[in-house]
């Protein structure tokens, strides 16, 4: 939005100006930023083949000061990368925040028309011929939701030019370095990194993101965005890394069960790359909401943690955390489950910032017999506690309200860091759980009344009793008391994990599921998920 120097610190978005605004645009303009990184990158590729070619016919101080001369160069156009990820955020946010206001704009005005007042093209409010009478306070709150909607516009148009600016100033005056000294250590908390990273200048903390983005990405307590920056840059590696252990696995063996376990994990291989690639795209996507990439690791696997929105920024954050068998392959599908219920958040409050984390940060079981046990559930739990943890830790302004969402497996991992370690949540959900390792809502230390679960009526999940309940059945199949039996775990509380979070004993609220399985809770016609929305939003 363009305005003249002097009144841009405290002037208002006008009525007019904020409908005419195209929030695409801005985001377009943000991803043509980012898209400068390929050709950035290709440049500098060509610096590094020329030293190498300098290199074997040519030695000497000339030759010394040369390839001197063009690592600096090439250094040069590798710093530039972090800011051109980093326009693209803040125009992408403007964007998002843009878009967040118009639709509350529009809501105000879609309900002070449907209460029979009339708006101008100012914004001006007035009761209509119908409502001449006793339409003082309807005015009043109408025209108070206006200015509430251009308040967030303003708001957010100030912020932009500002975060602008100082990167401009920053770019001119180049990048500071970072003594090693001048680090966490490794068993600092979120908390702490904050404030580390509170303590740098906006130069230190921009050459760190483009000289260690190993390190900057996976601290949890930084950033949303500069996780998001530091994560990018690896990008490239991260793929080769898999390509490289492709390549490996190509060559067949004679016939054998080595042979069998290469394509076995040829296969994996292939399927880690296909989901990388598919993270990709989406993180290459225009529009909003802009993904954030919080983690990414190809090892085994692999794992991944990807944002919908700034959850730094967000009034409402869910962290997802999916089950068996999620793994790298899974994940762009996994992320679509995370943006649905975002998708629900925008429908059922236009004009409130949310924000959603797919969080596959662990060893998600592969087989059933993995499944079964509690271990992989409860390795997690450190890491699940430390990056709720890191999520308030970098929340601008009040805090969030942080909702952590666990399916299946994953909601065995949700109950497990809640019991052992805390989240810091105020509501825990969970849906097709076979249970949370607790019998009890009180054990997962939540507010009161912040515990919820849904099981739909056709969950095969229904299904996973305890062992002892398995053995008795099998034992009296077939006999006289089987068929009472069989009425009797119907209405059981009790599965394979502990006490059913679903079941009125447990002492948490349930919201419906229509029949839909084990894997449709996120299914547009399913009320399961306006619940979870409903749920992210605290209403």
């Amino acid at each position: 939005m363009k305005r003249g120097p002097a009144d841009a610190a405290n002037a208002p978005v006008g009525y007019a100006q904020l409908w005419r605004a195209d929030p695409g645009a801005w985001s377009a303009a943000g991803t043509a930023w980012r898209n400068l990184a390929g050709p950035v990158r290709q440049r500098a590729d060509a610096l590094t083949a020329r030293i190498g070619a300098l290199r074997p016919g040519w030695s000497g101080v000339a030759s010394a000061a040369a390839q001197r001369r063009i690592g600096e160069l090439r250094t040069g156009l590798t710093d530039v990368l972090p800011a051109l990820v980093e326009v693209d955020q803040v125009l992408a946010e403007f964007g998002a925040r843009l878009n967040a206001a118009k639709a509350r704009l529009g809501a105000e005005v879609a309900r002070a028309e449907s209460g029979g007042l009339l708006v101008d093209r100012t914004g001006a409010v007035r009761p209509g011929p119908a409502r001449v009478a006793q339409a003082g306070p309807a005015v009043v709150h109408a025209r108070a939701g206006i200015r509430g909607a251009l308040t967030l516009a303003g708001a957010a148009d100030r912020e932009t030019a500002g975060r602008l600016a100082e990167l401009t100033t920053a770019a001119v005056r180049g990048w500071v370095s970072v003594p090693p000294a001048w680090r966490p250590g490794p068993g600092a908390g979120p908390a702490e990194v904050s404030r580390w990273w509170a303590g740098l200048s906006a130069a230190e903390r921009r050459w760190l993101v483009g000289r260690e983005p190993g390190r900057i990405g996976r601290l949890d307590g930084l950033p949303a965005a500069t996780r998001d920056q530091a994560n990018r840059l690896l990008l490239g590696d991260r793929r080769e890394h898999l390509l490289v252990r492709r390549l490996a696995l190509l060559h067949p063996l004679p016939a054998g069960p080595l042979e069998a376990s290469r394509r076995v994990r040829l296969a994996a291989v292939e399927a880690a790359l296909r989901g990388l690639d598919g993270l990709t795209e989406r993180l290459a996507a225009g529009g909003a909401p802009r993904a954030y990439l919080l983690g990414l690791d190809p090892a085994g696997d692999g794992r991944a943690v990807v944002a919908l929105g700034n959850p730094d920024r967000a009034a409402s954050v869910l962290t997802y955390v999916p089950g068996m068998t999620s793994d790298l392959a899974d994940a762009p599908a996994e992320l679509g489950r995370a943006a649905r219920v975002l998708q629900r958040c925008a429908a059922l409050g236009p004009g409130e910032e949310a924000a959603a984390v797919l969080w596959l940060d662990y060893d998600a079981p592969d087989f059933l017999t993995e499944a079964a046990g509690t271990r992989q559930a409860e390795d997690a739990g450190p890491a699940l506690h430390r990056f709720q943890e890191g999520l308030r830790a970098a929340h601008e302004g009040p805090p969030a309200r942080q909702t952590v969402l666990g399916h299946s497996y994953g909601s065995l991992v949700v109950g497990a860091a809640a019991r052992d370690h805390g989240l810091g949540a105020d509501a825990l959900v969970f849906v097709g759980s076979p249970g949370v390792g607790v019998d009890h809502a009180t054990d997962l230390r939540m507010p009161a009344g912040q515990v919820w679960s849904s099981t739909a009526p056709d969950d095969v999940i229904r299904l996973a009793r305890p062992p002892d309940e398995l053995a008795r059945r099998a034992l009296l199949a077939g006999t006289p008391l089987g068929p009472a039996l069989a009425v009797l775990d119907g209405h059981g509380e009790r599965l394979w994990f502990g006490a059913d979070p679903s079941a009125p004993g447990f002492g948490g609220r349930r919201f419906p599921s229509a029949p839909h399985g084990h894997t449709g809770y996120w299914d547009p016609d399913n009320p399961a998920l306006d619940g979870m929305a409903r749920i992210v939003l605290g209403r």
